[in-house]
């Protein structure tokens, strides 16, 4: 198989975003919910409610909510 087939490369970027949905799906989430929560009192526990899978769908509506770019809000949550 060439490792540089379209393909390849897909499956590769799934496997990559499954294993960062698991990892903030673990307990670091919940830290990084509470500090959130902290910093931006207008969040909700659905609003930060995470679904494996579902990371790009729930960033969504926080940037809508929060009036910040996706990568203002990557920023913030990555500094947890």
């Amino acid at each position: 198989m060439k490792t540089s087939s379209p393909l390849y490369n897909s499956l590769l970027k799934v496997k990559v975003n499954i294993m960062q949905d698991k990892a903030t799906s673990s307990g670091n989430w919940n830290e990084q919910k509470t500090r959130l929560k902290k910093e931006f009192p207008a969040l909700t526990d659905k609003d930060l409610f995470f679904q494996i899978g579902r990371k790009n769908e729930m960033l969504g509506k926080l940037q809508v909510k929060l009036g910040k770019t996706k990568e203002e809000l990557q920023r913030i949550i990555d500094a947890s």
